[in-house]
């Protein structure tokens, strides 16, 4: 008899509390965020996806009335600094901004440290690449894809490239061009495209598939060669180099893309705020011109279609690495 009273009792407690929890839930959405929030890239300075963050920074912070700072965290392809997002606390206030990046992984490692789905909570697809661009150091007598693919067969093993670390989408690629082009191109990895960047203009390496946002400016400045476009169609900002489908290598075709995820457990109520400020800023001309002249094109996805957008990635890229060759480690 007791113990049905005291049953009752405490239901009655939590029916009686529910709507206060529930107020105080709405409190804290109304409130968010309150402090700082940081933007996790899983890469070094001076690539693709440290580009978006910084112009997605510079326009949402005034909105939201707090600053959003990039946080680099490199190493492992992107794997730890997306492992220290998985493993923040669910409280809005720690945000993953990655790219294609997120769903190679998975087919290169055996054991990832996270689950690249369960672990997370899609806020929106981000943007597409315009597609990649295939660079080379001045010092490689290759003027075109087709006379690039005679050197490397010509000389199996010697020509080297640089990525973003293992499993990145610079890997997957490039090991595509090897597969297509029957080329044996060595992979040098490195902490980010950025980093391999400074050794490429250093001559430290021969060639990248590179974030056209990040190749640009060394292209017009004659540092680098641009030999093709991975995407399907020219860019306009590059409009005399071809695409490699049309420069000779026939079916080839890489875009990347990049998004942004919480840690799994946030609240709804943070995912759609987020979300929300990402599509005013896509209507921000300063942004359009920004992403435009980078070869990024700002896309808005909503939660449910990035997720199906992971799903689908990870296992396009699982066929990929098995059709490359490449093995998980």
């Amino acid at each position: 008899m007791f113990r049905l009273r005291s049953g009752v009792f405490w239901c009655a407690v939590l029916l009686a509390c529910a709507p206060a929890a529930s107020l105080g839930q709405q409190q804290a959405a109304k409130d968010y965020p309150s402090r700082p929030i940081r933007l996790v890239v899983p890469y070094a300075p001076g690539g693709g996806i440290d580009f978006v963050g910084h112009v997605l920074g510079r326009k949402i912070a005034p909105a939201i009335g707090q600053n959003l700072f990039i946080d680099n965290r490199a190493g492992a392809g992107g794997a730890i600094g997306t492992d220290a997002v998985a493993k923040s606390k669910p409280d809005g206030y720690t945000i993953l901004l990655q790219g294609s990046g997120h769903t190679s992984l998975p087919s290169i490692y055996k054991s990832l440290p996270y689950d690249p789905v369960k672990d997370f909570a899609p806020i929106t697809l981000v943007a597409n690449s315009a597609g990649f661009v295939l660079v080379v150091h001045p010092s490689v007598p290759a003027r075109s894809v087709k006379q690039l693919i005679a050197l490397a067969k010509a000389q199996p093993g010697k020509l080297n490239y640089g990525s973003g670390g293992m499993g990145s989408v610079i890997q997957f690629a490039t090991e595509a061009f090897n597969v297509m082009a029957g080329t044996q191109l060595t992979h040098v990895p490195y902490k980010g495209v950025g980093v391999a960047i400074v050794d490429l203009l250093a001559g430290r390496i021969d060639l990248i598939i590179s974030p056209g946002m990040v190749a640009l400016p060394h292209i017009r400045s004659g540092k680098l060669r641009a030999l093709g476009i991975t995407a399907r169609v020219r860019w306009s900002d590059l409009p005399e180099v071809p695409t490699i489908d049309e420069a000779g290598l026939k079916g080839y075709s890489y875009v990347p893309w990049y998004g942004m995820w919480f840690p799994a457990g946030v609240p709804t109520e943070y995912v759609t705020r987020i979300r929300a400020e990402v599509v005013k800023a896509f209507e921000d001309p300063e942004t359009k011109r920004a992403f435009a002249e980078q070869g990024t094109i700002p896309v808005a996805s909503t939660p449910q279609e990035f997720s199906k957008t992971i799903v689908g990635e990870i296992e396009f890229h699982r066929q990929l690495a098995a059709r490359i060759g490449l093995t998980p480690q």
